[in-house]
């Protein structure tokens, strides 16, 4: 987790800039670990939620080494179960709407929160201390091709990712506001 300092504050991460050897590790570290089939997303995922909710997104909301791969919280409903999960996601602000990457650090099936969503499209996320109400949809082939683009630009991992998911195409979920 990451501090970001106070909300409203230029996050600590994007003040200073890690060295390239730093970056290049992190990377790496991520790369192994999905090649060899490691997926640490359940296995990390509670304590991250956790952290982020209590310090209301000072900590976690920046993934570290990419200032610029922003985090928000998405709280989603179990399919088949029911259950309520959340699940912390790097994003893009497109200004209209959040774009989110169903990823799953490029393992061949989409994550369950994908799955989730397209059968309980309207739910919150929690940006920070902020939680709004979304509804969510998966992108076009236009909107994601596009999209695309901008999330590698915050996140390169997503290229490695898509080249490791085989003929998965991995998708982009639209978050839109809703009132």
């Amino acid at each position: 987790m990451v501090d970001t300092g106070p909300p409203g504050r230029e996050p600590a991460s994007a003040r200073r800039s890690h060295p390239s050897w730093f970056t290049t590790a992190v990377n790496s570290v991520s790369q192994f670990l999905n090649t060899h089939g490691i997926y640490l997303g359940r296995r990390s995922t509670k304590l991250h939620v956790a952290g982020y909710r209590w310090s209301k997104g000072r900590f976690g909301a920046h993934l570290m080494g990419w200032p610029s791969a922003r985090i928000l919280l998405l709280d989603h409903v179990g399919a088949k179960s029911g259950t309520p999960r959340t699940s912390p996601l790097m994003y893009h602000d497109a200004g209209a709407y959040l774009a989110v990457v169903a990823s799953k650090g490029g393992q061949p099936t989409h994550p369950a929160w994908f799955h989730n969503l397209k059968a309980h499209p309207d739910t919150t996320i929690q940006i920070g201390a902020q939680v709004r109400r979304v509804r969510a949809r998966v992108s076009t082939d236009a909107e994601r091709d596009a999209l695309w683009r901008k999330c590698v630009e915050f996140y390169p991992g997503y290229e490695f990712f898509q080249r490791n998911a085989g003929n998965r195409r991995i998708p982009i979920v639209i978050l839109d506001p809703r009132e």
